[in-house]
């Protein structure tokens, strides 16, 4: 165990300093996990409450899937934090010590500046204060004077060293990568500032090349100082005392606050290699400075004076007066794992990583069963016309259904489809059938930056360039994806797109509804004469249907031919659905629209179900051409 000098020459100080790192030594994380057996749900989007786990005001819990699917409160990162407080009665997150200037509290992490000088900048870290000035700097000729309030000149356009500067992201020089530029309004804003000081033992302490500050890595307990004094590292301080950093950085203990003003060093244009700092001086500093000359020469290419290249898709560089200065973006932090419905992407041509939030999804299948884009399932057999889902916003589209009963005498199935974009009407029936704007066409199909219609082994796919896509197998399964622009946007059977289950079951006027018969009601449109005789479903008369043959064939649902998903998707409301949906199936293969949904899922979700057809006998609409009934007989046709 190696220690640095202790100032103080109590026991008690020396005792403090051991006590600190056995602590940072004993103490890893302060994350909880939940262990045990996957807990089971039917409603699909409500809130549980999960009796088992302790503490439970720290986790939201969800019925998805058909499983509770909890998630803690996001809690800030106290990775590198060596003043980590106590979990108060009422928090979740464990917190790290934060900073009190001037009767103000800043948390850890903060920083801010002096409202009397912009180019003053305070940090707060672990509960050590750093102050340090701005160092600007101004990649173009002609700078423009400061802005109000601001510190440094910014320079018209936005570009960097050959780099493009965003609104969004902020870049930072290769050279020195403690340089930050950031766009507003066209102005390109740069400065530097001093990093931290840091509350860590110095063993503790790493420094990651191409990164801008040293960090902190472990976490430790916060320890009272001596009455009045301060601990920094494994070093005591009087309260009072002064003391040093290192040869850029002056300390105070002040009433067990350690305040530090460091100096920023300026901005270097020479690679960390080139660059040498001299004994007892603060900042490194580059060789002198050579003639200019016109050109550049990098990886055996030559360069003109002012011309740009691209090294990858994260650094670009710029030839300036026969020197090469590369700039690349400063990539937001992740909080991983990725939310809900969100994936961890990292396409070849972008720089930075990202949590990409996916498509949303609104699936109808057998007798009408229904999944809401919030992923609420439910079942609602009403037999007329139906919105299924529109922009009730920008009014960019909308998706009407027609149910029909046929000879049930308690069931609707989806028959027929309505797509209105623009002056598109696009309309998909059974069998395949296609019309645009009331004429027959034949499959693929497509009007220039409109519509495109193809089909795959087992569907027909509707493509728009506005964000909406639909899938339909002519038969009873529906599939509306929605872009994200739509959030919040949607209304219809398929609910809001709002991320919130709860809502779903709003009707047209607004009315929040429990009960999927009324609330599906209100959204039927069109003249009575659009609904089947048999539309008056009561569904406390339905026949109930517990053949043997029903529950044999619903059951290859649970079977090993869809185990790969039984851990991500619970079956039990696919199957619950399949054996409602063979009830009044005039032919065997009624229960196919429940596996499909159920397929349709996990594929969402990245598993593969190759041959789920064949096992099952479930065919599709192409293998039904001899004039063989489909699935449902003639009960649609």
């Amino acid at each position: 165990m190696e220690l640095v000098s202790v100032t103080s020459s109590t026991s008690l100080a020396l005792a403090l300093a051991l006590a600190f790192l056995s602590t940072a030594r004993r103490c890893d994380s302060a994350s909880e996990s939940i262990k045990g057996s996957r807990e089971t749900c039917d409603i699909e989007g409500e809130d549980f409450t999960v009796d088992k786990i302790p503490n439970t005001r720290c986790f939201t819990c969800i019925c998805k899937n058909g499983f509770v699917e909890c998630q803690k409160q996001q809690c800030p990162n106290i990775d590198g934090c060596y003043t980590l407080l106590e979990v108060q009665e009422n928090q979740c997150c464990r917190m790290c010590k934060g900073c009190l200037r001037n009767g103000v509290y800043h948390e850890s992490g903060a920083k801010w500046n002096d409202r009397n000088d912009p180019c003053k900048i305070f940090m707060c870290r672990a509960g050590v204060i750093t102050e340090s000035r701005q160092r600007c700097y101004t990649p173009c000729s002609k700078p423009m004077p400061a802005l109000p309030g601001e510190c440094c000149p910014v320079c018209p356009g936005c570009f960097v060293n050959g780099q493009k500067v965003t609104d969004e992201r902020s870049f930072t020089t290769i050279e020195d990568p403690c340089v930050t530029c950031q766009c507003n309004s066209s102005r390109l804003n740069c400065s530097k500032h001093a990093c931290p000081v840091l509350h860590c033992p110095a063993s503790r302490i790493f420094h990651e090349p191409g990164e801008c500050c040293p960090r902190c890595k472990g976490i430790t307990e916060f320890l009272p100082p001596p009455k009045g004094g301060c601990i920094l590292g494994t070093t005591v301080h009087n309260s009072g005392s002064q003391f040093y950093v290192d040869e850029c950085t002056r300390c105070i203990c002040t009433n067990s606050v350690i305040s530090c003003v460091r100096e920023t060093c300026p901005v270097l244009e020479c690679t960390s290699e080139h660059q040498t700092t001299l004994p007892g001086r603060c900042c490194p500093q580059c060789p002198l400075v050579e003639e200019s000359r016109a050109s550049c020469t990098y990886g055996g290419r030559t360069y003109g004076d002012g011309e740009t290249w691209k090294l990858d898709s994260c650094k670009a560089c710029a030839c300036m007066q026969g020197k090469v200065r590369c700039a690349m973006p400063k990539c937001p932090p992740l909080n991983l794992p990725c939310p809900p419905n969100s994936k961890l992407e990292h396409p070849k041509d972008q720089c930075c990583p990202r949590c990409v939030e996916g498509d949303g999804v609104c699936t109808v299948f057998g007798d009408p069963h229904y999944r809401t884009f919030d992923g609420k399932f439910f079942s609602f057999k009403g037999a007329c016309k139906y919105q299924l889902a529109s922009d009730c916003v920008g009014h960019t589209f909308s998706i009407r259904v027609t149910n029909d009963a046929g000879l049930a005498r308690s069931s609707a199935w989806t028959k027929t489809i309505a797509i209105k974009i623009g002056d598109l009407k696009v309309n998909l029936g059974q069998k395949m059938k296609v019309k645009v704007n009331g004429k027959r066409v034949d499959v693929p199909y497509s009007v220039e930056n409109k519509l495109d219609v193809n089909r795959t082994a087992d569907s027909i796919i509707v493509n728009t360039p506005i964000g909406i896509k639909v899938l339909w197998d002519g038969i009873s399964f529906l599939e509306i994806s929605a872009s994200t622009s739509y959030r919040g946007r949607l209304c219809g059977l398929c609910g809001n797109f709002n991320s919130l289950p709860k809502d779903d079951f709003m009707t047209r006027r607004g009315r929040l509804l429990q009960d999927p018969q009324p609330f599906g009601q209100s959204w039927a449109v069109g003249a009575k004469k659009t609904c089947t005789p048999k539309s008056l479903i009561n569904p406390e008369k339905e026949r109930r249907c517990r053949g043997r043959k029903d529950h044999r064939l619903c059951n290859r649902l649970r079977s090993q031919i869809f185990d790969p998903c039984h851990k991500k998707v619970n079956p039990t409301m696919y199957y619950k659905a399949c054996l409602q949906d063979m009830c009044e199936c005039p032919t065997e293969h009624c229960y196919c629209e429940s596996f499909m949904a159920y397929v349709h899922e996990c594929t969402r979700l990245g598993i593969q179900l190759p041959h789920w057809r064949k096992s099952t006998r479930c065919r599709t609409i192409w293998d039904q051409s001899n004039n063989n009934p489909g699935p449902f007989g003639k009960r649609l046709h």
